[in-house]
């Protein structure tokens, strides 16, 4: 005897409606991520206790040549938020190239499982700091792998032992990353910090340049004053030629990070900044002997008067060599001297 037609058609609304919710439990990672779900309110990560930088890596493996790689996910399932950061034991490079298999030639890195929705040029002013150089290349890789980025790590070196241009050496950085690629963002990155957390995503703000360690430890973990714009910064291309790149002329260390944070408002734009218990960084000090009391740098030029004649559009350098190396690809330049009187 057949069921009548309403009841039958009732019950395979139900199995459908129960099909539909056990599809949903296992996308949701279990019955409590659907109540999260249906209640509104987002899975908060548990920051309770710190984790290896390296872990969930060995997650990671290339899928076969013959599959075609699906997008990465929007929010990755790799990343575990605060990192262990410890710089008792310095890293050999053979060292850190065992632990990143991945990691290409010239410090490039692609996901292997899957289509990394987002580009990021990690650009690095330096000059003879091989300790520190060593540290954050043992933790900047796979903290920025776990975000599911394709990035490259980019060294921009300063011949010869005249003064320090930060600035001119990231100028010059920018122009040379974007010959490689058209990359969704350019972070620029002291040498001597590390960050704390991954769920600190190294990725722009779509409209505004976007200023990451909001919170060093050595300044006890606040802004040491208000328009701070030093240490790790994320700019678009578009926010840095708007902006006409950072000032040339500033020849030693610090001073240049108020121009270019007023250099962002004369643009036109704001500086927005990773909330303070996601941009945590660690500060390097090989130095602490003859370290002296940090004081805020004085910025020596009128920059509402220069900023649209001393930047990208002013750039000159020669370029003396371009080599990759396992873990980055390093830059070296020519810069010129300070000049008389600057």
């Amino acid at each position: 005897m057949s069921l009548p037609r309403v009841e039958n058609s009732c019950f395979l609304l139900l199995l459908l409606a129960f099909q539909a919710l056990f599809i949903l439990i296992l996308y949701r990672g279990g019955p409590a991520g659907v109540f999260r779900g249906l209640s509104g309110s987002p899975q908060v990560p548990d920051f309770s206790k710190p984790h290896d930088v390296y872990a969930n890596l060995s997650l990671l493996a290339r899928r076969p040549a013959e599959d075609a790689l699906p997008y990465c996910s929007a929010r990755s399932p790799l990343l575990v938020g605060p990192l262990i950061i410890s710089f008792r034991v310095l890293p050999s490079e053979r060292m850190i190239i065992k632990k990143n298999p991945f990691v290409q030639s010239g410090g490039l890195y692609r996901p292997p499982h899957c289509l990394a929705r987002y580009k990021s040029a990690i650009l690095v002013a330096y000059s003879n700091q091989e300790k520190y150089l060593h540290h954050l290349l043992y933790y900047i890789h796979p903290f920025l792998q776990r975000q599911q980025l394709s990035y490259r790590i980019y060294l921009i070196q300063q011949v010869g032992n005249g003064t320090f241009n930060r600035a001119k050496l990231l100028n010059i950085g920018v122009r040379e990353a974007l010959k490689d690629e058209d990359w969704d963002c350019l972070l620029l990155h002291d040498v001597d910090l590390v960050p704390e957390n991954d769920y600190n995503l190294y990725v722009c703000d779509e409209y505004y340049p976007k200023h990451m360690a909001s919170a060093i430890d050595k300044f006890h973990y606040n802004l040491p004053y208000k328009s701070f714009f030093g240490g790790v910064s994320a700019l678009t291309p578009e926010h840095y030629m708007k902006m006409n790149g950072f000032p040339n002329t500033y020849w030693g260390s610090g001073g240049e990070n108020d121009d270019i944070a007023t250099r962002i408002q004369l643009a036109g734009m704001k500086v927005v900044r990773t909330p303070s218990h996601l941009g945590r960084y660690k500060m390097m000090n090989y130095n602490k002997e003859t370290e002296e009391p940090w004081r805020r740098p004085a910025s020596r030029h009128n920059t509402g008067k220069t900023w649209k004649d001393d930047g990208m559009n002013s750039l000159e350098f020669k370029l003396l060599s371009r080599t990759k190396h396992p873990l980055y690809t390093n830059i070296t330049v020519d810069i010129g001297y300070v000049p008389p009187f600057s």
